[in-house]
């Protein structure tokens, strides 16, 4: 297959690593009046699952590897809860900002994502 070459760059790498951390952040905040333990478990699945879980060529460590719609659908799962969670904890002014980021992250994930589906069903 031709496109072998990771396909990211910097700013899509850069708004990624953004959304990850508003996930990280909001996910626990918006959980914690409800339950300390779940926004606990949300912190640990939310970067537990990312490190543990990758495909191949697209980080350095491989722990588990996973074919390259799975990486998709945990990059997925960040953005969701970084949307969902911002919505739920802080000021709409501060959520629509963060769905911008979402959406922008998504527009420079798409090179990224279809180099990801080229890797195949097994990673």
């Amino acid at each position: 297959m031709i496109d072998t070459v990771r396909q990211d760059n910097p700013a899509g790498s850069a708004l990624r690593f953004a959304t990850e951390l508003v996930a990280w952040v909001a996910t626990p905040w918006a959980l914690a009046p409800h339950s300390v333990a779940l926004a606990v478990v949300s912190v640990v699945v939310l970067i537990g699952l990312p490190t543990v879980f990758s495909t191949p060529g697209d980080k350095r460590n491989v722990i588990v590897p996973v074919p390259g719609f799975v990486t998709i659908l945990l990059v997925l799962l960040q953005l969701v809860a970084a949307v969902a969670a911002s919505w739920a904890a802080w000021s709409s002014t501060v959520a629509v900002v963060v769905s911008a980021l979402a959406v922008a992250t998504v527009v420079f994930e798409v090179p990224r994502w279809r180099w990801l589906l080229s890797r195949g069903a097994r990673p």
